[in-house]
């Protein structure tokens, strides 16, 4: 499958094959070296709050839930080792966005004096305290339904405990990125990651399985968007802001943001369905793009019937009959289309920056969400 992307110059367009793992640079590559752009790996940038007595705590705390199939335990694996590097790709991003705007030309000297390899210092804290609500929220994740708990996922005791567990850290983090926030001084910046902190509470809400039941008015997009490409795209406007950039820069920014966001979602949901062969074990959410855009091509009633026809014996779904009724249709082919077009609208939206191996590093990413 072949996409377009713009190159550097908006009159240039370049093909790319679409989640091909043999173009120049994937993914993990293309961010690290991004990150050794802005001068160093930003996930979990904050050691100040990593090696506070109450994280420590918790990660004594955390080991007693080995042996059990609580998400806490992924989640904080996920932390230690990310082969695809999707932990820091906020704060990295905040970064490239803030050096490859450089500084406005309503900035001071003083204000200029203080930038390190061409980024604020209120820009790195703000990349920093965008890594730490992600991760709160990626925390918060992991609490368990215990109303579904089964013996084969541990002792009862142990997930409770691990609930208790990944609300407190969850709130610890999310605390410490609210309190940095105040620090920034900055009244538009406090207003924009508080409402982005909001756009994530509301948009894990629909993803809720009790909402998507009864509700079908908010759009996939719509929904995305909340849950995974607010944080980010108010980030990169706020670091606008922080260097006194224009409105014009700021939408810009907010725009590369959103679009990106969304872009790398499709690309996640899309893995399933690129990567599976037959007879092989495969699993993705009801919620994912394909699986959503395929419901709205069929019809409710015949989507009803699909998944009826997909039911086992115990009442579970065999999930290779949902793949390949997904696959039958133009819900998989729908998601690549707007992957596409995620894809170029963020390439598009940074075309005005100045060129510079910040701006090209931003595009390479770009770039990469059809890749990866």
């Amino acid at each position: 499958i072949y996409i377009f992307v713009y190159k550097a110059r908006p009159s240039k367009v370049r093909a790319l094959s679409l989640f091909s793992s043999s173009g120049p640079s994937n993914w993990s590559k293309v961010v690290s070296d991004a990150e050794k752009i802005v001068g160093y790996p930003t996930s979990f940038m904050s050691l100040r709050c990593l090696l506070s007595d109450e994280l420590s705590n918790v990660a004594v705390n955390v080991r007693k839930l080995v042996g059990t199939r609580h998400p806490l335990l992924s989640t904080a694996r996920g932390f230690v080792y990310d082969n695809r590097n999707n932990l820091q790709m906020r704060g990295v991003i905040v970064l490239l966005m803030s050096k490859a705007a450089g500084p406005s030309h309503a900035a001071s000297d003083a204000l200029v004096q203080d930038m390190v390899s061409g980024i604020y210092p209120s820009q790195r804290n703000l990349a920093e305290i965008t890594e730490l609500i992600h991760t709160a929220f990626l925390v918060h994740r992991g609490i368990v339904n215990l109303k579904e708990w089964t013996v084969s996922d541990g002792p009862l005791k142990d997930m409770q405990f691990g609930n208790k567990m990944a609300v407190l850290s969850g709130d610890f983090l999310l605390a410490n990125a609210c309190t940095g926030l105040a620090k920034l001084d900055n009244t538009k910046v406090v207003e924009l990651i508080s409402s982005a902190i909001g756009d994530l509470v509301q948009g894990i809400y629909y993803e809720s399985p009790s909402y998507t039941e009864v509700n079908v008015c908010i759009t996939w997009e719509e929904q995305s968007f909340l849950s995974h490409g607010a944080l980010l795209a108010k980030s990169c406007q706020a670091a606008m802001e922080l260097a006194n950039h224009d409105k014009e820069a700021q939408r810009l920014a907010y725009k590369y943001g959103k679009h990106l966001s969304l872009g790398h979602r499709l690309n996640s949901d899309l893995q399933p369905f690129v990567k599976s062969s037959v007879g092989e074990p495969v699993s993705f959410s009801l919620s994912a793009a394909p699986v959503v855009f395929h419901r709205q091509i069929v019809g409710e009633k015949r989507w009803r019937q699909q998944l009826q026809q997909a039911k086992t014996g115990g009442n579970q779904l065999d999930y290779s009959k949902i793949l390949a009724a997904v696959k039958s249709e133009k819900g998989m082919s729908s998601a690549v289309d707007l992957c596409c077009y995620h894809g170029n609208k963020a390439l598009e939206a940074i075309q005005t920056f100045p060129s510079s191996e910040a701006r090209s590093a931003l595009e390479n990413i770009a770039s990469a969400v059809t890749k990866c």
